[in-house]
């Protein structure tokens, strides 16, 4: 071989290297061709407003890879559909090409319940809107601080600033309507279960103060009430009146009693 190669002159032995350079060159290329499918493209259709899962399949049908590039939440948007697909529809790519999509949440994500309470109705309203919640229902009490949140409630629960709850989802406030000039008489709730006295409290729009219970009680909400501040009458035996939104004092007891001055002070 060496002798075959010596009989010949250096520049055919030159000329003979550069072929076979070239011809292992072009050999390369054409196999690199192969495996990486030069030359070939396609055109991405469009899984814009599609289910996730219809998206993947058509693009994978097509020879795409694909990547969920981000999850987000649009309230405008159908759950679970394609919002946004990277490269565009309609591009033309290689083969092989990933296709990166954004995608609608399926469930509802969570958001910080605002404080509300102390506020002004229509301030409560706004924050409500920015912090991707709904006001539910309203309910107005006699109160002092007219037209202002007084109580924040979901799911017919009073729910704190910070608590967890779906976006979208709505809010019941409780907002104090002023106190009224006009007097009623003072309700007698002597005889009656603490439960059944609020009952009537808050028909009268009247305010639960103080709840003083006698040692032996156990459950309040079955207890009977024998004695009130303000009482029924006065001390000249004519019928005691209070404005909505006032508090009242009760005393609690086990048994049903009654005490006839019920006009003594609280302790």
């Amino acid at each position: 071989m060496f002798k075959f190669i010596t009989k010949r002159s250096f520049v055919v032995n030159l000329l003979a290297a550069v072929v076979l350079g070239l011809l292992i060159i072009w050999t390369f290329l054409q196999l690199l061709g192969m495996f990486t499918k030069h030359g070939e493209y396609l055109t991405v259709p469009s899984v814009l407003g599609k289910p996730t899962q219809d998206a993947i399949e058509l693009l994978e049908s097509k020879g795409f890879e694909v990547a969920i590039q981000d999850s987000v939440y649009v309230d405008t948007a159908q759950r679970g559909i394609v919002l946004k697909q990277l490269p565009d529809p309609n591009s033309t790519v290689k083969i092989n090409r990933t296709v990166y999509l954004t995608v609608n949440r399926q469930t509802l994500p969570l958001v910080d319940m605002p404080a509300l309470e102390g506020k002004t109705l229509n301030y409560a309203l706004e924050i409500l809107k920015r912090s991707h919640l709904v006001l539910g229902d309203t309910t107005f009490k006699p109160d002092f601080m007219r037209g202002s949140v007084l109580e924040q409630s979901f799911k017919g629960m009073r729910i704190t600033p910070g608590a967890k709850i779906p976006w979208g989802s709505p809010v019941d406030l409780l907002v104090g309507s002023g106190l009224s000039l006009e007097k009623i008489k003072v309700p007698d709730l002597l005889g009656i279960t603490f439960q059944e006295a609020k009952v009537i409290l808050e028909a009268n729009g009247i305010e639960l103060g103080a709840v003083i219970t006698e040692p032996d009680v156990k459950d309040t909400a079955s207890a009977f009430i024998f004695k009130q501040s303000p009482p029924v009458k006065d001390q000249d035996d004519l019928p005691s009146y209070i404005l909505p939104g006032q508090l009242m004092d009760i005393w609690l007891s086990v048994d049903k009693k009654f005490i006839k001055d019920t006009t003594i002070n609280l302790p």
